[in-house]
């Protein structure tokens, strides 16, 4: 079973197969913009290799955003891997906010 969570005091998502950490979504808080709005940013993401093609990476990416959303921030995206996966999930695009 997949499970991901937030551990706001290392910064990071991170993503538990079947209990055993198999990934991280690292990110950092900036405090609230012009607009009054926290930005969570997202700075670096890894998955293990020995995960590959499990939906893991996917499950990590869209749980951080959902996350993102339900708290009311945005999201500065560094990461290529959260990136590429709001690319292929445009439902993501409208928490993606400049640095």
């Amino acid at each position: 079973m997949i499970e991901v969570q937030d551990n706001a005091v290392q910064s990071r998502f991170e993503v538990r197969l079947d209990g055993d950490l198999v990934g991280e979504a690292f990110y950092e808080l900036r405090p609230a913009d012009e607009a009054r709005v926290e930005r969570v940013v997202f700075t670096h993401t890894r998955v293990s290799p020995d995960v590959a093609g499990r939906g893991v990476g996917g499950a990590l990416a869209s749980a951080a955003l959902d996350a993102v959303r339900s708290s009311g921030r945005r999201a500065v995206v560094i990461c290529p891997f959260i990136a590429a996966y709001i690319a292929k999930h445009p439902q993501y695009q409208d928490l993606v906010v400049a640095d």
